[in-house]
């Protein structure tokens, strides 16, 4: 396939949109759910698994692995995909958020971020050039553009100045990305807008990534603490402001019905760690709410964690079985329930996706709801 990069968008319903992206390295069913493997693995998950539970494209994390074990030393390597053994898509973030969030000892200025690794303290410097040449080491598909991600409970003053200054980072990192001619041919970057909760600045900040000019558009600084409900407010308006014929990217989401919920708004991709994580700490995700299989009530429980369910857990495995691995602190208790929740998050895509070609989305999201947040525990 000689596509860089195309998204075509095959049905609505409401704002709720289903869609195809096109790459090189393979098709992308929108809206998608892309299982995040930080370090070159989704933790607890062979590859071939990821992909046998029906994900299209997975997330690689710039900030870790220009650490550890280093983007020059994965090109020498051949590359992420090779590496890793994955040979579909691969997302890269941009590593800002990181930085922000994982580094006590950083210094921000115009230039970009100067940091202490929270491994060894050793010293770095990472700016919108440095973040491209990164990703384009990597050999990632999707790139993202370099930002900062301020709290949404700063002064509106800050927020401001803050995401101007990621809108001067795009414009550099897309000049970084556009240098970088060999990568640039197959590869696709991705803007990032900014603007915490504030409707205005959200749309300025959108305005300018227009102008730049991206082959999709990110929907950045939400679910990070300001909850459901002030996110869904600002999912009201902040994918309006994104051109209509490009991917809508809400990052860092999140719990199935927030996937619901913002699909109904317009979103076309997500990722998140929760589905793995809370698979790693005994909670899986159900179609009538979470389990915590820790909990006792399931010690002698014969049934599958979800009856409708398709997975390869659900089919073989207890809840019984499953609350022993887990109360044991097995590894396959792990990579059980990890393997449950990426396919049930697979499913739920799918399921949106044939809803919103069938026009019943509403429809959908309203039985999702009664029976999800019916919750057993």
């Amino acid at each position: 396939m000689s596509t860089r990069f195309s998204f075509s968008i095959h049905a609505t319903d409401g704002k709720a949109r289903t869609g195809l992206i096109r790459m090189q390295r393979g098709d992308i069913r929108t809206p998608a759910f892309m299982p995040v493997g930080t370090a070159a693995t989704v933790k607890a998950m062979k590859p071939e698994s990821v992909r046998a539970a029906g994900a299209d494209i997975i997330l690689g994390n710039t900030y870790h692995l220009m650490l550890r074990p280093g983007a020059e030393r994965v090109a020498r390597l051949g590359g992420l995909h090779k590496f890793m053994n994955w040979d579909r898509p691969i997302l890269t973030d941009s590593g800002g958020y990181q930085v922000m969030s994982l580094s006590d000892l950083r210094k921000l200025s115009e230039q970009g971020v100067e940091f202490r690794s929270h491994i060894d303290g050793s010293k770095h410097m990472l700016t919108p050039e440095r973040s491209m040449e990164i990703q384009r080491l990597l050999g990632s598909d999707i790139v993202m553009a370099f930002d900062e991600c301020p709290r949404a409970d700063q002064p509106r003053d800050m927020i401001a100045r803050s995401m101007e200054l990621s809108m001067r980072w795009a414009r550099r990192s897309r000049d970084g990305f556009d240098a970088g001619k060999e990568h640039a041919e197959r590869a696709a970057l991705f803007g990032i807008q900014q603007g915490a909760l504030d409707e205005g600045l959200r749309r300025e900040s959108a305005q300018k990534l227009t102008e730049i000019g991206f082959d999709g558009y990110a929907i950045g600084g939400l679910a990070v603490g300001e909850g459901q409900e002030a996110m869904f407010a600002t999912l009201d308006f902040a994918p309006g402001q994104l051109p209509d014929d490009r991917p809508r990217y809400l990052m860092g989401v999140g719990k199935p019905d927030d996937l619901v919920g913002a699909v109904e708004r317009g979103v076309d991709m997500f990722d998140c760690v929760l589905p793995s994580r809370s698979g790693r700490n005994g909670q899986a995700f159900t179609w009538n709410g979470p389990l915590n299989l820790r909990n006792a009530r399931f010690a002698e429980d014969q049934e599958p964690l979800d009856s409708r369910c398709q997975c390869p857990t659900c089919s073989t495995y207890s809840r019984a079985y499953l609350h022993h691995l887990v109360k044991s602190q097995e590894i396959l208790g792990a990579m059980l329930m990890t393997d449950h929740n990426i396919g049930f998050y697979q499913q739920l895509m799918q399921a949106m996706r044939d809803a919103i070609s069938d026009a019943r989305f509403g429809a959908f999201a309203a039985q999702f709801r009664q029976e999800y947040l019916n919750r057993e525990d």
